[in-house]
C-alpha cells in the first residue's frame, strides 16, 4: 500500500545532496502554535533538520498560546484565530507572502487544515516538494475538508502523504490510487521525558499535593479528550486526585463537572506545560490516565510509558498498537466510559507492584521501538529525494 525507503547509508546520501544543495530551507507549517502533539512532532524535525544543515521556519496560521514566542524561527500569520470572513482572507494572504518571501524548497504540512491550506498556496508558488502529514482519523475531519483532501491528492499537490501508525494507514485503503501511491508510513519518534527528580521534588515544583493518589493526563482541554471521565473517578476515591497539563476550550465544562461531583478541589488544571517541564509533571505521577475518544498515534501516553509511568488508557486499536513491545502490551486497556472498571484498572496499577513493574519495564522500551533519530531520518529522506 505504502512506498519505503531505506535508511540504511542515508547520511552519506544527505552529505552528497548538500554539497550540491547549500542550505536549503523547509517551512514546516500548521494551523496554531501551541504546545501539542503535532508541534512537538513538527518541532523535533525541524531541529534534526537543521542539524544536516537546513534552514527551517515555524509556520503558523494563528498563535493560541506563548509556546512559540520564544522560538526565533516561528512565524505567525494572525496573533490569534480568525473569527470573520476577512481575517481569514488576511490570514490566507499573509501565508501567502510568507510563502513567497521564505522560497522555501520544501513545504511540511500537517493537519488537514494545514494540508489542503499550505499545499495550494505551496504549488503555485512553484516549491519544489510538498510533504501533508495526516494526523487524523478521517471520520473525524469535516466533509468538506476530505473532499479537497481526497481532490489534491490524486492531483499532485502533495509529493508524499505520511501517516503516523498503521490503524490510520487502514484509513486510507478505499482512497484512489493516485492518493494511496504517496502514501508513507513514519511511526512518531519522540524525545525521553523522563526526569530525575523524585515524585515529592516533582510535585513540589508543580505545586501539587504530597500524600495523595496522583493521577494524570497531558493532553488538549477538549471534548474528544473525555477529560470529564477521569474527573469522575474521583468520588469513587476520596484519596485521588487528577492533575492535567494542557489548555483548551473545554476547561469550563470541566471544571463544572468538578464542582458538580464535589471534587473541584481535586482536580488540578496545571495549563499548558513547556516541553522541557513535561518530565516533571509525569515524575509526579502514580498513574497515567489517558480517555481520550480517538486518536491517530497516542503520543501523550506513549511519552509517559516510556518515562516509566504506569498507563491506563481507553481501549482504542490505535493504542493497543502503539503501547506494545514485541506483542506485549504497555498499559492496560479498558472501556473509559464504564466508570467502574477504569477505576479498577487504576486500582490494579496502584495496587499490583508486580504488574506496575511488569508495565514500566515494557514502557521504558518504547524509545526503542520508536526512536527520534530514525522518524527524523526518514523524514530527510522524503525531503531530500522528489516525487517518483
Amino acid at each position: 500500500m505504502t512506498d519505503s525507503y531505506a535508511t540504511d547509508g542515508s547520511s552519506e546520501m544527505f552529505a552528497q545532496v548538500r554539497a550540491v544543495n547549500k542550505r536549503r530551507k523547509a517551512l514546516f507549517v500548521q494551523t496554531q502554535a501551541e504546545n501539542a502533539g503535532a508541534q512537538e512532532i513538527a518541532r523535533q524535525l525541524a531541529l534534526g533538520a537543521e542539524r544536516q544543515g537546513w534552514d527551517t521556519r515555524q509556520v503558523f496560521f494563528f498563535r493560541r498560546t506563548a509556546s512559540f514566542d520564544n522560538d526565533a524561527s516561528a512565524i505567525f500569520c494572525a496573533r490569534e484565530r480568525p473569527s470573520t470572513p476577512i481575517g481569514v482572507v488576511k490570514l490566507l494572504f499573509e501565508l501567502y507572502r510568507l510563502i513567497r518571501e521564505e522560497s522555501p524548497d520544501v513545504v511540511v504540512s500537517f493537519q488537514h487544515y494545514g494540508n489542503v491550506i499550505a499545499a495550494p498556496i505551496a504549488r503555485l508558488l512553484g516549491v519544489q516538494l510538498v510533504i501533508a502529514n495526516q494526523m487524523s482519523e478521517t471520520a473525524l475531519v469535516p466533509s468538506p475538508v476530505c473532499l479537497v483532501d481526497w481532490i489534491i491528492g490524486q492531483m499532485g499537490f502533495y509529493d508524499r502523504i505520511v501517516v503516523n501508525s498503521s490503524t490510520i494507514e487502514e484509513t486510507y485503503r478505499s482512497y484512489p490510487a493516485a492518493y494511496r501511491r504517496r502514501l508513507k508510513r513514519i511511526d512518531h519518534g519522540f524525545a525521553d521525558k523522563s526526569s530525575s527528580l523524585d515524585k515529592s521534588s516533582a510535585r513540589l515544583a508543580l505545586g501539587l499535593p504530597l500524600d495523595v493518589e496522583l493521577l494524570g493526563c497531558a493532553a488538549r482541554l477538549n471534548p474528544l479528550k473525555q477529560l470529564d471521565l477521569a474527573i469522575r473517578l474521583l468520588p469513587l476515591d476520596k484519596n485521588q486526585h487528577f492533575a492535567v497539563a494542557g489548555q483548551g476550550t473545554d476547561i469550563e465544562r470541566l471544571e463544572a463537572i468538578a464542582v458538580e461531583l464535589g471534587v473541584r478541589e481535586r482536580v488540578h488544571f496545571l495549563g499548558e506545560i513547556d516541553s522541557r517541564m513535561m518530565g516533571v509533571f509525569l515524575s509526579s505521577l502514580d498513574c497515567f490516565v489517558f480517555p481520550s475518544a480517538t486518536e491517530s498515534f497516542g503520543l501523550a501516553p506513549v511519552e509517559a510509558a516510556q518515562a516509566g509511568v504506569p498507563v491506563v488508557a481507553n481501549d482504542l486499536q490505535v493504542l493497543r498498537e502503539v503501547l506494545a513491545v514485541d506483542g506485549e502490551p504497555c498499559a492496560l486497556f479498558v472501556d473509559a466510559h464504564e466508570a467502574a472498571a477504569f477505576a479498577a484498572a487504576v486500582r490494579r496499577v496502584l495496587d499490583d507492584s508486580k504488574l506496575r513493574e511488569a508495565l514500566t519495564a515494557r514502557g521504558r522500551r518504547l524509545r526503542e521501538r520508536y526512536p527520534l533519530e530514525r522518524m527524523i531520518d526518514e523524514f530527510l529522506v522524503l525531503m531530500e529525494l522528489r516525487s517518483p
